[in-house]
């Protein structure tokens, strides 16, 4: 009892700067791990953008944690205008992680990526533009433009991965978040094809700000199989891409908006910056 009340105190003190520490992120490995630097992987393409004979990833493409994320707190946005290769034959998939902390105002929502016309927005058979989102705040869940909501919730102030893909064929979207995924079939997704621009952050109007971080957005134009959205999750944030061949954009967002899937599709940021403390917050799959 003596020692106790002796030092009992200081072992509170000790506890207490333990968890502040904890909290902070400090004991993250993540902290420590080998961060790569903007560009360190990127996808070569030897016959120039858009081809796909000889392509291969070049660089450290190992996995390693970015330096860098994109912070867009309301904003701002990522703008590719006029995007080449783009959704070409009714299918594409984008895939992203993301870092919420905040939800969106009554009816609103938070753009995680959206595409079509420069200037407007519609859904339905009138529609020009597909944008996929975390609604909130009454049914905050991922969800496709016109097509209803999943019911998962990506936790706040927590990376996650979102994955959307779209095949008119079948007429069916996935939405993934982490290892799960909501099959929406008979839906039909209206778009501008080129569309002229794909927004980062932000609906295909310029629209419905997002408010969080933001990193290793990739875009192909084909429906990636769940097997493939699976392993793009377990690559976790500092993944590469896959089925080079399908890629049209990848974005790491490490420090820059340049496109570095080899076809030039680089982002002009409006409102955009970018941290190095971003790891407290991220655990690997």
């Amino acid at each position: 009892m003596e020692y106790l009340m002796t030092y009992g105190w200081a072992i509170l003190i000790i506890a207490v700067v333990l968890g502040a520490l904890f909290q902070l992120g400090v004991f993250n490995a993540g902290t420590f791990a080998p961060k790569a630097p903007p560009g360190a992987c990127q996808v070569f393409r030897p016959n120039g953008p858009t081809s796909i004979s000889n392509i291969n990833l070049e660089g450290v493409c190992n996995g390693e944690l970015p330096q860098y994320v994109a912070v867009d707190n309301l904003g701002g946005r990522i703008a590719v205008a006029s995007p080449k290769g783009f959704l070409a034959n009714g299918a594409f998939s984008v895939v992203a992680w993301v870092n919420p902390n905040s939800y969106g105002s009554a009816g609103g929502a938070e753009m995680v990526f959206g595409f079509g016309s420069s200037s407007s927005f519609a859904c339905g058979g009138s529609g020009n533009g597909a944008d996929f989102f975390i609604r909130g705040p009454s049914s905050d869940d991922l969800e496709s433009d016109c097509i209803g909501g999943t019911g998962f919730v990506p936790a706040l102030n927590t990376w996650s991965f979102v994955a959307y893909t779209y095949s008119a064929s079948a007429n069916v979207v996935n939405i993934t978040l982490n290892s799960q995924t909501y099959h929406i079939t008979g839906a039909t997704l209206n778009y501008a094809v080129p569309p002229q621009v794909f927004n980062i952050g932000a609906r295909s109007d310029g629209g419905f700000l997002w408010s969080g971080e933001l990193a290793d957005v990739q875009v192909y134009n084909t429906s990636l199989s769940a097997n493939e959205i699976q392993y793009l999750y377990t690559e976790g944030v500092g993944g590469a891409p896959i089925r080079l061949q399908n890629l049209i954009g990848w974005w790491p967002l490490n420090g820059n908006a340049n496109d570095y899937s080899g076809n030039n599709n680089n982002g002009v940021p409006s409102g955009v910056t970018y941290t190095n403390q971003w790891t407290g917050s991220y655990t690997a799959p």
